[in-house]
């Protein structure tokens, strides 16, 4: 029998009292389009990873500074979820989501002629101009994709989302390891190039298949979200996450260079080790989760102690006295990202599930919302991991790094 997984779409009546067992031509168009985004938007963001630190160095800037490029763009993507998410109905999610595109091809293509500026202030300056405006075509595409899916997979959202982080997980993947091989082999500016084009065919794509869905603007605001206990623990939680994977994104390319020796091709691929486990563990929490609720708290607190663990062994941490190993990082790298998976794909419902038994409207303006305040949370987490990550880096050691990182997990637990 086909599956049962699907429901219609918000705002569209059903008559039967039998769900429908296979999904809408609007369900479809907007997993493809979901899915387009999800993979096109995370490649072109995960392509810094393996190289950019290294050849920023190079170009004047210190392990501080380069925590701050990666971190100007976390500032931005905050600021800009915040703004779209309260105006998304007024703007229109589609519009959002195909212009925030177009933004963010235009800024990978930029960033790859940055090898051209001359050293120093000049291109520290333009990094930070071209990620900042980068950061805000990507907060306007994920912030209409969370809230898209949302409404139109009201009783799925987990099992919607997780299926997604597959994509979302593709592009993290292969990001690192496809931008590596092509800095190796033709330079700096040749993966900028290749995979803004490649973003920008995205667009005329989503024009075409991606549904258009009328909604009324609500008079809620973020802090009435943020007046409930509950919503801010989650986000707490969000926060921890997001800051580990920026910490790790500013750090990891380094830390592996000098400790193992090894090229950034090699970096590439370790990173993979992070990638790869969220990608197959995101789909299942999803359905769990969807089919069970009552799991998801349990699910985000084991997740927070798994990631906070495997943080403490990623150096590991000093006064453990266990010698930095290749096979131990690359181990703990899959601990993290698969308990990533469990802790970051219930919070989305969850927080959705509370603002709704707290009398928000069921809508898209809410959606819009929930979707702009996980989108900031996010960032914030992404502007603290990179910054605070390279000065412990910086003035003590990776290991001590990751020590304050597992810190935070392990805060995050035990407030919940």
């Amino acid at each position: 029998q086909p599956s049962t997984m699907f429901t219609m779409p918000c705002g569209i009546k059903n008559e039967s009292t039998v769900r429908p067992s296979r999904m809408t031509r609007q369900q479809v168009l907007t997993l493809m389009s979901m899915a387009s985004v999800n993979f096109s938007s995370m490649i072109c963001y995960s392509i810094l990873g393996p190289f950019f630190p290294n050849e920023a160095i190079k170009k004047g800037a210190s392990q501080t500074t380069v925590g701050l490029i990666f971190g100007c763009y976390a500032v931005c993507n905050l600021i800009g979820s915040l703004v779209l998410g309260k105006y998304i109905v007024q703007i229109g999610a589609k519009f959002m989501l195909v212009a925030g595109l177009f933004v963010s091809s235009g800024c990978t293509i930029m960033f790859g002629l940055l090898d051209r500026a001359p050293a120093g202030p000049a291109f520290i300056t333009l990094c930070f101009i071209v990620r900042s405006v980068d950061a805000v075509g990507f907060a306007a595409a994920m912030t209409s994709s969370f809230a898209l899916t949302a409404k139109i997979f009201p009783n799925n959202v987990a099992t919607v989302l997780g299926s997604l982080e597959i994509f979302t997980g593709l592009g993290l993947i292969l990001g690192p390891p496809v931008g590596g091989w092509f800095y190796q082999s033709f330079g700096y500016e040749v993966p900028f190039m290749l995979l803004g084009c490649f973003l920008l065919v995205m667009v005329p794509f989503n024009i075409y298949i991606l549904p258009s869905i009328d909604a009324v603007p609500s008079k809620d605001s973020f802090f009435r979200l943020l007046t409930h206990f509950k919503i801010v623990l989650i986000c707490y939680a969000i926060f921890t996450l997001s800051a580990g994977l920026g910490f790790l994104d500013a750090t990891l390319s380094l830390f592996a260079i000098e400790k193992f020796k090894l090229t950034p091709g090699y970096v590439g691929l370790i990173m993979l080790g992070l990638s790869l486990p969220y990608c197959l563990a995101s789909p299942l929490m999803g359905y769990f989760t969807d089919k069970y609720p009552a799991t998801r708290r349990w699910f985000m607190v084991m997740g927070g102690i798994i990631t906070a663990l495997g943080f403490c062994l990623l150096g590991p941490a000093p006064f453990l006295h266990i010698p930095s190993q290749l096979w131990l990082l690359v181990l703990m790298l899959g601990l993290i990202g698969f308990s990533l998976g469990m802790t970051a794909i219930p919070t989305f419902p969850e927080i959705i599930t509370c603002a709704y038994q707290n009398g928000f409207e069921e809508g898209l303006s809410t959606l819009g919302m929930v979707s702009g305040l996980f989108g900031a949370v996010w960032s914030m987490g992404m502007f603290y991991g990179p910054i605070v990550g390279g000065l412990i880096t910086q003035h003590l050691s990776f290991e001590w790094a990751a020590v304050v990182q597992a810190g935070l997990g392990f805060l995050a637990v035990s407030i919940s």
